[in-house]
C-alpha cells in the first residue's frame, strides 16, 4: 500500500511504495527534488518532517547530526515512510520541478577511451537500449560496475544535443574499486549499464546576466557541458570559467578553450594553479580558486543577477558558497554539484 507524501511549500503530492525512500520515489515519478550524493553523506536533500512516521536508513551524522534528527530533520535519500507524511523542503527549485526528466536505466557500450591528464580519463558510452536520452547540461548518471549493484555518479561532459551517447571525465583514485576497474579491465566494446539523469545544477533558460562557472578536477565535466550548451544555443550572456588545478599537468583542453573564446567573444577562461612547479613556467593566476574568484567579483554585478555554477570537491564548494553570498549573490542563483567520496 503506497503512502502519500505532501511536499511543502510547493504543494506537490506524490506516492511512495512500502520500503521505498522518498527520493527514490521522486526519481521514479520524475519529481526533481534537490539532491546530491543520494547516499546520506552530503545533506543536500535535508528537510523537516512536519508530520507522519519515518524510518531512517544508515546515513552519515556529518550530513544529519543527532541533534538535528531529534528536532525533526530528515534526509530524503534515506527516509522510508511508514504512514502518509508532510515534509517541509529546505532546498527546492520550482523551475527545476517544471523541467524534470524521468529516471531510466540504459544499456550502453564503451565507444571511446582516452587520458586527459595523468589522473582524469575521458570515457564515451554509446547508448543501445534505449538509444536516445533526454537530459539537461549539468546533470549526471549512475554508472554501474558490470555484474554488480556498485555504481559511481559521473556528470555528462557532452551536450543534450548529442543524445545518442554519454561522455564522462572520470578522476582516477588509486585503490578505488571503480578506478581500478577502469584502469585495468575496461576496454572499448564493453557493455555498461547506467541510470539517470540526476541533478539540479542546470541553467535556467529565462535567467539573464553574467554566468560564473567554477570547478576543479573532474568538476570540469558538467561545466564543459553547460558551456558548450550555451555556445550551441547562441546564448547572449557573458561567461567566465574559473578552473582550479594543482600544477600545469592537471590542466587540459586549453586549446579548446581558446577556440571557444575565438567563436564566443563574451567568454573568458581563467585557470589557477595552487602548487605551480618551476618547470611549469606559469604566469597565470595562482592560489586556491576561491581567492581567484573573489578577486573577479564585481559587487554591482554579483548583487544584481550573477548566476553561478559550482562543480567539484566538497571543500571547494563549501568555501566558495559563503564567499559568493557575502558578495551579494543570492542563494537562488547559486547551483552546485558537490563531489563526495564513494561509500562502497
Amino acid at each position: 500500500m503506497p503512502y502519500t507524501i505532501t511536499l511543502e511549500p510547493v504543494g506537490v503530492q506524490m506516492e511512495v511504495e512500502e520500503g521505498e525512500t522518498i527520493l527514490d520515489a521522486a526519481f521514479r515519478q520524475g519529481i526533481a527534488l534537490m539532491h546530491g550524493c543520494k547516499e546520506g553523506q552530503c545533506s543536500t536533500c535535508k528537510s523537516i518532517l512536519v508530520d507522519g512516521d519515518v524510518e531512517m536508513e544508515r546515513y552519515s551524522t556529518f550530513a544529519l547530526p543527532d541533534f538535528e534528527k531529534e528536532e525533526g530533520y530528515i534526509l530524503l535519500c534515506k527516509a522510508v515512510p511508514y504512514s502518509d507524511m508532510t515534509v517541509q523542503l529546505l532546498q527546492y527549485d520550482e523551475e527545476a520541478l517544471k523541467v524534470t526528466v524521468p529516471i531510466k536505466t540504459y544499456r550502453t557500450v564503451v565507444s571511446e577511451m582516452e587520458s586527459l591528464t595523468h589522473d582524469i580519463r575521458r570515457i564515451v558510452l554509446k547508448l543501445e537500449e534505449p538509444n536516445q536520452i533526454t537530459f539537461h547540461a549539468g546533470q549526471f548518471m549512475d554508472v554501474y560496475l558490470p555484474g554488480t549493484d556498485v555504481y559511481r555518479s559521473y556528470s555528462m561532459a557532452n551536450t543534450p544535443r548529442q543524445s545518442d551517447r554519454l561522455e564522462f571525465m572520470i578522476k582516477i583514485f588509486k585503490g578505488g574499486k571503480f578506478s581500478t576497474f577502469l584502469e585495468e579491465q575496461l576496454k572499448v566494446g564493453d557493455a555498461m549499464e547506467v541510470r539517470g539523469p540526476f541533478g539540479n545544477c542546470i541553467r535556467r533558460e529565462e535567467n539573464t546576466g553574467d554566468i560564473f562557472l567554477i570547478g576543479g578536477g573532474s568538476g570540469m565535466a558538467p561545466l564543459w557541458s553547460i558551456l558548450n550548451d550555451i555556445v550551441e544555443k547562441g546564448v547572449d550572456r557573458k561567461v567566465t570559467f574559473f578552473y582550479g588545478a594543482r600544477s600545469k599537468r592537471d590542466l587540459f583542453y586549453l586549446d579548446k578553450f581558446v577556440e571557444i573564446a575565438e567563436r564566443f567573444p563574451k567568454f573568458r577562461f581563467i585557470p589557477a594553479l595552487s602548487e605551480p612547479q618551476p618547470e611549469d613556467n606559469w604566469n597565470g593566476e595562482t592560489g586556491f580558486i576561491t581567492k581567484v574568484v573573489e578577486a573577479h567579483l564585481d559587487p554591482v554585478t554579483a548583487g544584481k543577477d550573477l548566476e553561478v555554477f559550482l562543480c567539484g570537491p566538497a571543500p571547494m564548494i563549501d568555501s566558495t558558497i559563503p564567499l559568493l553570498k557575502n558578495h551579494g549573490v543570492s542563494a537562488d542563483r547559486i547551483f552546485f554539484d558537490k563531489f563526495v567520496p564513494a561509500s562502497n
